[in-house]
């Protein structure tokens, strides 16, 4: 996500940190080299301009010029202004107080519309709410059924009446069905083209006047950059959209449409989808998003990430037998599936503070197959063997190698990680132990 903009920035403000005192010559140097960032990322001109003329303002004065700490001022600054113009906080769902809410989807063929309308459905299940999925799309191949099995996948009710009414026909019908069935929100997937034309609009704002939505959410590709922007403008003068779900941002290393759509529309990003599978939307936050462009990391995000994705009960168990000092294969892949769980080890570590920047993590690449190799190793072990690693010898070496498609070398690897990792769980428990006794030099026993 904004690979390449986070790093032109990010180079931009080590070389500022290495210059110790700033004076108005390198600030003036660095702002035009932010704004070449700005604009090579796609961001929207006028965005751009009002970025710079407000970060300048604010970087030329003498709370800057007089800091003992200038550059990290200066990055202050530029922080500010990012999240300010991405729309500073989150922007919450707009539900009725009366259900059903309705949410209908539009946007361009191919923008994710169907995908993210199972998405948010699945989402809104989890707090839980009881959605109904409207099968929209009746031009676009197969869209009902894609629908129908997206449905089926997360568990939610689909509304469809074939491809042989009008929309908003099929509209009012999944408006009756869910007064009379206690939807609390009912999710309209609608048809797209492959670029904007009156007759799409025609048949959307029909759809608008049948079912009153709370939100009219626009599905955007980031990866289309300027043109995501034009679009939501476009869609924006006809229909009034109230938030927009910015889809394939994973893949987007610019970020010129996540930083442009919000000063152009005023309407803000309510949602990102980062990924292909049905967990893999997140609530946009300008100012998380601002700290992973600035290598600043994103606890916040990770946090909740872990909190939805990870099994609270198969970790209070896995931390009692760390306590132990019990710690086998099968606890090992207990954590890897957690840890699986929550997405990409890459994006996981950009989260951290301090790994995006780190000059070492830079280039490497995570391949998550290694984890995948790791488990058919484990996974090749008999039950004796993953409690007691001891007892793998040579021929129980090849054995396991054979049986998981590997060679000898990746199980003795795993096998000296795994005993490397065991050591250091014996030396934080020995520590553990000195710091209840205050034998560690701690002022207070109970510490």
């Amino acid at each position: 996500m904004f690979t390449s903009l986070s790093d032109k920035l990010q180079g931009i403000f080590e070389k500022l940190r290495g210059k110790g005192r700033l004076n108005e010559k390198n600030i003036q140097e660095a702002l035009k080299a932010i704004k070449m960032s700005l604009l090579e990322a796609d961001v929207n001109y006028k965005v751009v301009k009002d970025f710079m003329k407000a970060t300048k303002e604010k970087a030329l004065g003498q709370d800057v010029l007089k800091s003992l700490t200038p550059a990290q001022q200066l990055i202050k600054i530029v922080y500010d202004e990012l999240a300010r113009i991405m729309g500073e906080s989150a922007s919450e769902l707009i539900l009725n107080v009366n259900p059903p809410s309705v949410v209908m989807l539009v946007g361009l063929q191919g923008s994710g519309k169907t995908t993210h309308a199972a998405k948010l459905a699945k989402m809104l299940k989890k707090l839980g709410k009881k959605p109904l999925l409207v099968a929209g799309d009746i031009y676009r191949p197969a869209a009902v059924k894609q629908i129908q099995v997206l449905g089926e996948q997360i568990g939610v009710d689909v509304f469809s009446m074939g491809t042989k009414l009008s929309v908003p026909d099929i509209v009012k019908g999944a408006m009756a069905f869910a007064k009379d069935n206690e939807i609390d929100v009912v999710l309209v997937d609608t048809a797209g083209r492959l670029h904007i034309d009156d007759t799409l609009m025609v048949e959307l704002e029909d759809v608008k006047k049948v079912c009153t939505p709370d939100e009219i959410m626009l599905v955007v590709d980031a990866m289309t950059g300027q043109e995501a922007v034009t679009v939501a403008k476009e869609f924006d003068d006809r229909l009034d959209i109230t938030g927009l779900i910015l889809t394939k941002l994973d893949g987007d290393a610019r970020g010129g449409a996540a930083l442009s759509i919000k000063y152009v529309t005023g309407k803000p990003i309510k949602f990102i989808g980062v990924g292909e599978k049905l967990n893999a939307i997140e609530v946009f936050h300008p100012d998380r998003i601002a700290q992973r462009i600035l290598g600043m990391g994103d606890m916040l995000s990770l946090i909740e990430k872990a909190v939805s994705t990870v099994d609270e009960e198969k970790m209070k168990e896995m931390e009692e037998r760390l306590r132990k000092l019990e710690f086998t294969f099968d606890d090992f892949l207990v954590q890897m599936e957690q840890i699986r769980k929550m997405g990409p080890l890459e994006d996981l570590l950009g989260m951290i503070p301090g790994f995006s920047q780190a000059k070492k993590l830079k280039n490497i690449k995570i391949d998550d197959n290694q984890l995948k190799k790791v488990e058919a190793i484990i996974k090749s072990m008999t039950l004796a063997e993953r409690n007691r690693p001891t007892l793998i010898d040579g021929s129980r070496k090849r054995r396991i190698a054979a049986g998981s498609g590997n060679k000898v070398q990746d199980v003795n690897q795993l096998l000296k990680q795994f005993s490397e990792t065991r050591k250091m769980l014996k030396q934080m428990g020995g520590l553990e132990k000195k710091m209840k006794k205050g034998k560690m030099g701690f002022p207070f026993p109970g510490m």
